[in-house]
This record gives C-alpha cells, structure tokens and sequence, in this order.
C-alpha cells in the first residue's frame, strides 16, 4: 500500500511538473523526438556522422557554419559575387545569376522543411538570400549604373583576385562587429559567390562558393547547378566521399560525380547535422 502510495504521489509530482513547464520549453522536448528517418538510412547515417566526429575535431566548436549565419541574421543569408572574370557583366546577367543563386541555395533549405514547417524544430521554413555588393578589379566590367547592390572595386585578396571588403565580411569579423562597414550590418556579407574565369571544379566553406564563371553562368537555366550545389553542402559542414561510402549508399550529392540533385541521403544528412547542432542555438 505504501509502496502504491509512493509510486501515485510521484505520478502527480510528475504531472505537476510538466504541467508547470513553459510551452515553448514542451516543444523543444517534443522536437527532440522528431528524428525519424527511413528505416533504410538509419546505418548509414550513423556511419556518416561518426565519421564527421572522428575527422573534424572542432566539429562542436566551430562558429561560422551556414547554421550560424543563418541564425545570426535571423532567418537570412548575406552573399557577396567575387566577379574574378573580365566579361562584362549587364544587369540583365547579373539578376539572372542573383535569381539562380537564391533558387539554389533555397534547394538545401527547402531539405530542411517538411509541410511547409521546419523539420525537427528548424525555425525557418524560408531562408532569405540576399545580394548586397559585387566584387570587380575594374569597375567598368559591370555595365549597370543602378545602385541596388554595393560595388567593390580594386580591393584584392593575397592571390589578386577581387573580393568585397573585409571589414563587411563574416569571414573576417566572425564576432559581428562591423562597425567599419560602408552601411554597418545591414550591407555585411555572410558568404562570397566567388566566379574565376577557367577555374574548373569547385570549392566550398564556411567563407561561400567558388566556381568556374562560365561553368555557373552557362547552367543558369539548369534545374540543379549540382557543383554549386554540392559546395553549400561544406558550408553546411557536409563531407566529401572521395575514399568511403556508406552503407547501401551509391549515389548522392555529396559523393562527386555520383549524383547532379539533393538526393534523399543528402536531404538527410543535411537534418541529421543540424540534430546534432540544433541544442547550441537553443533548439
């Protein structure tokens, strides 16, 4: 009797307590029971990110992932194009490669949206991509006059290649101080959209993209511009599969040259890092 009595006043301490919690408090618990990924994924997965965990050591450390820009803008993702080309660029070019650059990287983050709310407490079920300046050596490349995004002229990395200022860059002041900005940080940029004529490949990090610029603006009108694509993914902190595969796994995104779209494994290891990044930002 005793012992049905102590089990019952702990039943209702229980009930109170949970009764007490905040909504917001029942919902991030709630969240953390979310990851539910098919059947078929669950080995490979676990594969992927022990092997995340024993390669990159400051994996939990490490500040200036798109997950968090992204959360330091709120909801938001600033870019820079680094135009390290000398064809000219009119407006007309520049808002397609504007249009492309947010319908793709919209792709990664619509991987983390499922009806229309974020997967597993993802707090954005839209990311917004804005454009705010673009990088030349010359001014005269760029053949508009309008002033809808900032112009950075003669400002040249150790390489001599053109990049927007440093002093508006995330890269460069990863504590959000840009006090030394033309604009302050409203005009700083997250990530560079860097285009170099004849480069071939890509590369991707936490600093943005680079790809061949006729590479990107000849697949303007592609569905899925899958270097690109492949490169957000390391900014997302996404592995490359150059020497291993995961279990059951052929072709994929992040595996070069074994897919050209976010295939169902890519859209889930994109969810399975932020499962394992998502308490840092509170969630």
């Amino acid at each position: 009797m005793r012992r049905h009595l102590a089990r019952l006043l702990a039943h209702l301490a229980a009930l109170a307590a949970l009764a007490a919690t905040p909504a917001l408090s029942a919902g991030r618990a709630q969240a953390a029971d979310q990851w539910n990924p098919p059947a078929h994924l669950v080995q490979p997965l676990n594969e992927v990110w022990r092997h995340v965990e024993s390669t990159y050591p400051d994996l939990y450390g490490f500040r200036n992932y798109g997950w968090d820009q992204i959360m330091a803008n709120r909801g938001s993702v600033h870019y820079c194009v680094r135009w390290e080309s000398d064809a000219p660029v009119s407006a007309a070019l520049r808002d397609r490669i504007h249009a492309a650059l947010k319908k793709q990287f919209g792709k990664w983050m619509s991987a983390l949206v499922e009806n229309g709310k974020g997967h597993n407490a993802w707090p954005y079920p839209t990311v917004r991509v804005n454009v705010v300046g673009w990088a030349v050596k010359n001014r005269s490349t760029l053949q508009w006059t309008d002033d809808s995004v900032d112009i950075h002229t003669g400002i040249l990395d150790s390489g001599g290649a053109p990049q927007c200022a440093p002093d508006c860059g995330r890269f460069f002041h990863q504590d959000g101080d840009y006090s030394r900005c033309p604009g302050g940080a409203a005009r700083h940029y997250d990530q560079s959209l860097w285009l170099t004529k004849g480069f071939q490949g890509g590369a991707g990090g936490d600093w943005g993209q680079r790809l061949g610029q006729e590479y990107f603006t000849g697949a303007l009108n592609q569905e899925d511009i899958h270097i690109y694509l492949h490169e957000v993914g390391h900014t997302f902190g996404l592995d490359d599969f150059y020497d291993w595969t995961p279990t059951g796994q052929c072709c994929f995104l992040m595996k070069a040259g074994s897919a050209t779209r976010i295939t169902e494994f890519d859209t889930w290891m994109l969810r399975d890092f932020w499962r394992h990044l998502k308490s840092r930002y509170g969630y």
